[in-house]
């Protein structure tokens, strides 16, 4: 597998799950938190963005079937890299914070939905290329 093709994956992982992010956000910012407040906004905004990175990594671990699972951790840690770069650059630019703020200022239930979100972030290209292996290894005229 050339390094080339485990950042294409990485990236297009990437823009889909903050693409979706950015859009749910939005949504959070202007229309649900005004209603019900920042906390509860992200409780609702969360299935939303599971969702997204769920889909998102069904997607990545179809689109380089010849990787192994070694080559789809690299994608995953790739794309891990890409997300956190991110929300430290839009913390820092759009809302004025601090790296310390970004990522260690949130109340206790918004840090573990955070953080919990990124890790299933970081495992949905890998689970999803092992169920796709495991899959193809049953059924071999796949």
């Amino acid at each position: 597998m050339r390094p080339l093709r485990v950042w294409e994956v990485a990236l297009a992982y990437f823009v889909l799950v903050f693409g979706a992010g950015a859009l749910f956000g939005a949504v959070r910012v202007l229309a649900v938190e005004p209603e019900l407040g920042a906390r509860n906004a992200e409780l609702v905004e969360a299935p939303f963005l599971l969702a997204a990175i769920l889909l998102s990594g069904w997607i990545a671990s179809g689109a380089c079937q010849e990787c192994d699972l070694r080559t789809f951790f690299g994608i995953s840690a790739a794309a891990t890299a890409l997300l956190l770069l991110a929300d430290l650059s839009v913390g820092m630019r759009f809302r004025g914070l601090t790296p310390a703020e970004i990522f260690l200022g949130r109340d206790p239930l918004s840090s573990a939905l955070y953080y919990g979100l990124l890790a299933a972030y970081a495992v949905a290209p890998v689970l999803f290329a092992a169920l796709r292996r495991r899959r193809r290894n049953r059924d071999p005229a796949r």
